[in-house]
């Protein structure tokens, strides 16, 4: 005869190890690392098959190598990591951050011509923040107001 303890143990350590293991392969499966430039160049290399593949790319967008489709939403820019630069090309609506100089990971599959083609584009936040440039830090915010004046009385 089995307590009633003993089945809570034995079902509850079900429970767990199932749980466990849903998180583990779930992990496993969209965990996915994004390479640099450098190590792109390496495997493309390596493995010429790797261009029909698709992958995360991490790297700098290229200062001034940023143009817009006028009217459309395609983007077409260079990305580095100091190294390796490759060209990319992204279809879809870019974030707010999105800049020259600014890190991006863009997931996509790399052309044949050498140009990655980007699915997805996500622009990093900068890490600090700065005030914007504006009126001197020793003026009261309120006397920049329009229609402020000075030793008025209501």
């Amino acid at each position: 005869m089995t307590s009633a303890r003993t089945k809570f143990l034995i079902g509850g350590a079900l429970v767990l190890g199932t749980a466990g293991y849903l998180m583990a392969t779930s992990i496993r499966d969209t965990g996915t690392y994004y390479l640099t430039p450098s190590e792109l160049a390496t495997k493309l290399s390596a493995d010429p098959s790797l261009r029909h593949t698709g992958v995360k790319l991490g790297a700098r967008v290229v200062p001034g190598s940023i143009t817009r489709v006028p009217g459309g939403k395609e983007y077409a820019f260079t990305v580095t990591d100091g190294a390796q630069t490759y060209p990319v090309v992204y279809h879809g609506i870019a974030p707010d951050t999105f800049t020259d100089g600014v890190d991006v990971v863009v997931e996509g599959r790399m052309g044949e011509d050498g140009t990655f083609r980007a699915t997805t584009l996500l622009a990093k936040c900068a890490s600090r923040y700065e005030n914007a440039p504006g009126p001197r830090p020793d003026v009261p915010k309120y006397r920049a107001t329009p229609g402020y004046r000075a030793g008025a009385r209501a």
